[in-house]
């Protein structure tokens, strides 16, 4: 990254492309590139155009993207990740055009990076762009007049048949002189321009040793570096918002913190619930598997109205803890800590040893109510009241949840958005910074807006993860109002077409600003696919979940397969949102009793290849291959650090009951290399290591392993 034209610097060797006039450009995508000319001004504002349109540039520029909603909304991206800004740039005539994207950092300072034409007949331009730091930027295509590119394609042509070679040398001193004025005061070298000038004004040397002059290698890399860029149009600049890693990449464990130390007495039956303290004497062995964020389901009051008891029953005993989602009592609401859990000072506690561990706290946010809920008295506004006078309950037909009154909006929104944001503060005064929202598309779209908008002006590290399985227009439109995360269809996304399908999508125009987050289970989803797929199911669909996306997350309980389901529905049996769970995680620890009956190794072993390998913690770089098989999946991801390429390969088997045998064929160009390539593939999941190329067979199945995650050892 440089900081602004002042003081111009190449960061990258430049290369020789083609401009979209087909044209000699000497410029890299992906470079920075600074102008030397006066800094760009917008085109004049034509007063009186029909329907209040906007002028078009002297160089047209259209069709910039990513556009969210047309510009109306940020882009997203996260510190060093890189994304490709594309537009079509054109003009009038048979001239050379060129283009530049410009990011402006939060600070004012701009950024230039060299376009490349990729389809001269449709003009399409692009370049890969990267932010260095957190913060609000803008982005911009800047379209402009190359009379560098212009005169070396026409003199080459010209001089080359001997035709008007006179001419052409005085045009190009002409061009040379404007060019080593564009640069004076810079700290450039331009002496190889003055040599080019004194070549084409030298009328004793051949017109062709001339040309050669002033097309040499030097000049050609100062116009890559400094072009002259004259009648440089910009674009309209579009906000881009540029956020901390985490937003985009993280492993997530989810914990009843109730169950954890939870102890039920052998002869009465009775639960003794585990608390915050106990709960965080799991925070090592999570930490240990490696993963990054630690949700907890909500831990607040708990209502004793309509409690559900044990599998979603009606009816609850004196002992029946309810669901964690039945918020408030009267020992308080969504401000508070449930007694059984313990206090504040508990509850920081427990923050401090996630951090210890190098783990982030988030917290579940669920905007619902017990009907016991202080709300109720205090802020009756909050709810809808039917036309008998009582309290409507949450319901989606035939599903109903009497023990949950559902928020309204409306009534009074300004006691409604301030309530929620005083609650919201509570949390993140004890140091919380991400929270995991409840069903945020029953509540409306123009309260998260503002809510994210409001917290991110004093805390703008908070990440928002909306559960909202919904409808795709709800789900992206959450997105783009500012929730950094979203819960996907991945759990019923099971065959090869439909997971192509799918991360085609996800990978595409919507990470522009939807950042996906894989979840193979949770404690309201058990699929038939993990009901009845075994254990090959489980490690396939963690590591699927671990490598297509950078944010991925499983349920407390995944390590050990819990695949019975409740009868007629879709969820666990005995579900935890009901009742504890004590899971005697010591008895799968090395010399317990149940020692290797737990996929934590496998689990482990998953972050830890995460963690290796940088491909793995960007989105937009997924790629698909092909395999014969119907149900062998292939994709690659590829990112380039330090200069070194690190490519991953993921082979696996979709089918959890049979072993299968095809062959797949690998785009090696996607992945950098050449098509006729061999290189070593070392699959982390086993550690072994074969000669690849382009054709390969592969077998997999229950037999061995689902899934080779393939780690792309160039020769």
């Amino acid at each position: 990254m440089t900081g602004s034209p002042a003081s111009p610097r190449a960061t990258k060797p430049v290369s020789t492309t083609t401009s979209e006039s087909g044209f000699v450009d000497e410029s890299e995508a992906g470079a920075v590139h600074l102008a030397p000319d006066a800094p760009p001004s917008r085109p004049p504002t034509v007063e009186g155009m029909p329907g209040g349109a906007s002028p078009i540039g002297r160089i047209p520029v259209t069709d910039v993207r990513p556009l969210v909603d047309c510009g109306t909304r940020p882009a997203k991206s996260v510190v060093g990740e890189e994304f490709v800004v594309q537009a079509r740039v054109f003009r009038e005539g048979h001239e050379a055009v060129n283009a530049t994207a410009v990011l402006t950092d939060p600070a004012g300072g701009e950024h230039y990076f060299a376009m490349h034409c990729d389809n001269p007949g449709l003009s399409e331009w692009s370049t890969t762009v990267v932010a260095d730091r957190e913060g609000w930027w803008t982005y911009r295509v800047e379209g402009w007049s190359d009379p560098y590119a212009t005169w070396v394609h026409d003199a080459t042509i010209k001089i080359g048949a001997g035709i008007d070679s006179e001419l052409m040398c005085a045009e190009g001193v002409r061009v040379l002189e404007r060019f080593a004025a564009a640069v004076r005061g810079q700290d450039i070298d331009a002496a190889p321009i003055a040599i080019g000038i004194a070549a084409l004004k030298d009328g004793t040397l051949p017109a062709a040793h001339r040309l050669g002059a002033a097309t040499s290698p030097e000049i050609r890399g100062l116009a890559g570096l400094v072009p002259l860029r004259e009648f440089v149009s910009p674009s309209a600049a579009y906000s881009l918002l540029v956020e901390r890693e985490r937003a985009l990449f993280g492993a997530w464990y989810e914990i009843f913190p109730r169950s954890e130390g939870a102890v039920r007495d052998p002869k009465t039956g009775r639960w003794t619930s585990g608390t915050l303290r106990t709960a965080a004497k799991r925070l090592p062995g999570i930490a240990a598997m490696g993963f990054d964020v630690v949700y907890l389901t909500p831990i607040h009051p708990i209502g004793t109205t309509a409690r559900k008891g044990p599998n979603n029953s009606l009816v609850a005993g004196p002992e029946d803890p309810g669901s964690p989602y039945a918020i408030g009592s009267s020992e308080g609401g969504h401000d508070a800590i449930h007694p059984d859990l313990g206090t504040f000072e508990d509850f920081d506690h427990f923050v401090a040893e996630a951090a210890r561990n190098g783990l982030e706290v988030a917290m579940d946010f669920a905007l619902q109510a017990s009907p016991d809920h202080p709300w109720v008295q205090t802020h009756p506004a909050l709810f809808t009241t039917r036309a008998d006078g009582t309290i409507a309950y949450a319901e989606n037909p035939p599903k109903k949840y009497q023990d949950i009154y559902p928020l309204n909006f409306d009534n009074d929104p300004a006691e409604a958005y301030a309530e929620v944001r005083r609650v919201i503060q509570v949390w993140l005064d004890h140091g919380v910074r991400i929270f995991r929202v409840d069903n945020p598309h029953t509540k409306p779209i123009p309260f998260w807006q503002w809510l994210i908008a409001d917290v991110a002006l004093t805390y703008p590290d908070v990440i928002w993860l909306a559960e909202a399985f919904t409808k795709p227009a709800m789900m992206h439109t959450l997105a783009k109002v500012g929730f950094q995360q979203s819960y996907t269809y991945y759990a019923w996304r099971n065959q090869r077409w439909e997971l192509e399908e799918y991360g085609r999508e996800l990978a595409g125009p919507a990470a522009a600003y939807m950042r996906p987050s894989f979840f193979p289970t949770t404690p309201d989803i058990l699929t038939p696919y993990m009901q009845y797929g075994g254990p090959t199911a489980w490690k396939l669909r963690a590591a699927l979940a671990a490598t297509m996306v950078p944010t991925y997350g499983i349920y407390a309980g995944y390590e050990l397969m819990e695949n019975v389901a409740r009868p007629g529905a879709e969820e666990q049996i005995d579900n935890e949102k009901y009742e504890y769970k004590d899971r005697q995680w010591y008895l799968y620890e090395p010399g317990g009793a149940l020692e290797g009956q737990s996929l934590a190794g496998y689990l482990t072993r998953l972050n830890d290849i995460r963690r290796w390998h940088p491909a793995l913690r960007w989105l937009r770089n997924l790629h698909f291959h092909h395999a014969d098989d119907e149900n062998i999946l292939v994709y690659s991801k590829t990112r380039v650090v330090g200069g070194e390429r690190n490519t991953i390969v993921v082979v696996a088997n979709v089918d959890p009951h049979a072993t299968r045998e095809t062959w797949v064929h690998l785009d090696l160009e996607a992945m950098g290399l050449a098509t006729w390539s061999t290189f070593d593939a070392h699959d982390e999941i086993t550690g072994q290591t074969w000669q690849w190329r382009a054709d390969n067979f592969v077998r997999l199945g229950p037999d061995s392993e689902p899934v080779h995650i393939i780690h792309v050892r160039s020769h």
